[in-house]
This record gives structure tokens, C-alpha cells and sequence, in this order.
């Protein structure tokens, strides 16, 4: 699979898709959120896999984003995330709530193609009260009856955006441990990966590195970004920008400091880089 640029893969995602974003430890692709703002996507269903942080700030901050289905949205020891508290106060944006087994558990049911899963640690919780296409239903193996389980629909999502380490020259994704990737990826439609590089060789013919792959079969586009995931840490590769994040979180309080933030760190240095 031959590298594509970084705007043709945003380029791939329509306007309404159901994007998957992972969380801020695991492999999100920021450089690809960024493209997108510059594609100037509009009414994202996003679903935070299975929390929300960076990627999903500034997305729902450019005016991308439509719903975000998610159990938690936040910038970690920098805080809210102040574009989605924002949006949600102005009632720009729907939130699903959900917990993090929940979307897990719909994730591996479309991984598997069934049309849903059985999960017990909900009930009890006020959040099936706003969930009405979560069923509790009896146990059938239950020989009382009395047993009540939990039904989650299978979560599809149209296309799932991450960022990893390397891609080889076949187009398998290494993710190391970050094995909910893979989950994510046999899930969507479709997976577009953005990569630090892309290395010769089959990742999946190497007893050291296949574990840690995605086979290329669930594998749609893929772009180089060098430091994609910044200002989140990637593995061993690089660590957390903290001051980056902070600076973030301080100038996106105000629709007017994110519109500075986003015209510097997202169209200044696309231009400066095409230069």
C-alpha cells in the first residue's frame, strides 16, 4: 500500500461520518484532526473510543463536530476540555453518554458481526435511563428467570482515525500493545492511519512484530505525519507535551483564543510546511 498525502486522507471522510478517535494514551493521529479542520469537515458523529481528549477538543472548537457518543471528554491534568464545555453549553453539540466497557463491548460485537453483546455492570446506573437502545432483558440461561442482563447494539462507525508508530511496505500498522486499535479497526469500514514511517519488509512474517499489527486487510489509507500524534505521547518514540497542552487549554477558554491557537498551529504551519 503506497503512502498517500496527508490532506487526501482527510480528504476521505465525508461530511456526517461516524468517526472513532482514541483516546489521548492510546494513539490518536492530531495531525489528521488538524486536516480535517483544514478540510472543513462539518457534522461529525464522533465516538471517543472510549474516552475523548485532544483530538476531539479542537474538532468540536473548528465547528466539525455534530454528536459525540464518548464516557468522558477532557485535557487530563490540563483540565476540561473547554471547546466541547463550551459547545455544550451553547447546546451546539449532542452528547451520548456511555461508559468505557459499554463502548468497548458494542466495538467487539461489530468486530465480531453479531448485532449485539450481553453486559451486566450497568444496570443499577441512571445511564440506562438515557439510553433507550440499551435492553435489559432476562438471563434465558437463567434457570429462575430472574437474572437481568444488559443488551448493546453493535457500533459500527464509518471510519476510525489513529496514529502509529510505523507501517510496512505491505500496508500492515504496527500499534505495539495498543491492541484496542486493532479492535477499533476491525469494527469500522474503514481505518486511515497516519505514521511516523513506513518501513521495508511484512510486519506480519516477524515473530517480533506481528503480534503488536493490524493486517492490512483492515487497512484503508495510510500518510506519513512525523510526530502526527504530538502533542500526545507515541510509545517510546516520543513523550506528552504538557506545555503544549496547557498553552492549548489556557487560549481555547475563548472562542477568540482558539481561533488564535487554531490559525497558528493549524493553518500557519500547514502553510509554512508547504513552503
Amino acid at each position: 500500500m503506497n503512502p498517500i498525502s496527508l490532506e487526501a486522507l482527510a480528504a476521505e471522510v465525508p461530511d456526517g461520518a461516524m468517526l472513532a478517535l482514541p483516546p489521548d494514551n492510546s494513539l490518536p493521529s492530531v495531525a489528521l484532526a488538524k486536516a480535517l479542520i483544514r478540510r472543513g469537515v462539518r457534522n461529525l458523529r464522533l465516538v471517543g473510543v472510549p474516552v475523548s481528549g485532544f483530538a476531539t477538543d479542537i474538532l468540536i472548537g473548528a465547528g466539525c463536530v455534530t454528536s459525540v457518543q464518548t464516557s468522558a471528554v477532557s485535557l487530563g491534568e490540563a483540565g476540561f476540555a473547554p471547546r466541547f464545555s463550551a459547545a455544550l453549553r451553547a447546546g451546539a453539540i449532542k452528547v451520548i453518554d456511555a461508559t468505557c466497557p459499554a463502548i468497548h463491548t458494542m466495538l467487539q460485537a461489530a468486530e465480531k458481526g453479531v448485532p449485539f453483546m450481553p453486559l451486566r455492570g450497568l444496570i443499577g446506573s441512571d445511564i440506562l435511563a438515557n439510553r433507550p437502545d440499551w435492553k435489559v432483558v432476562p438471563n434465558p440461561f437463567a434457570t429462575d428467570g430472574e437474572d437481568p442482563i444488559v443488551l448493546l447494539p453493535a457500533l459500527n462507525p464509518d471510519f476510525v482515525c489513529f496514529h502509529a508508530l510505523m507501517a510496512d511496505e505491505e500496508g500492515n500498522v504496527w500499534v505495539g500493545r495498543r491492541r484496542e486499535c486493532a479492535t477499533i479497526a476491525h469494527a469500522s469500514k474503514r481505518a486511515l492511519v497516519t505514521v511516523e514511517r513506513v518501513v521495508p519488509g511484512n510486519f506480519l512474517e516477524d515473530e517480533r512484530l506481528a503480534s503488536g499489527a493490524i493486517n492490512a486487510t483492515y487497512i484503508s489509507g495510510i500518510a506519513i505525519a512525523e510526530r502526527g500524534a504530538r502533542p500526545v505521547a507515541l510509545l517510546d518514540e516520543y513523550g506528552f507535551d504538557g506545555a503544549y497542552v496547557s498553552e492549548y487549554a489556557r487560549m481555547a477558554r475563548s472562542e477568540e483564543g482558539f481561533a488564535a491557537w487554531c490559525a497558528r498551529e493549524v493553518f500557519e504551519q500547514k502553510a509554512q510546511a508547504a513552503e
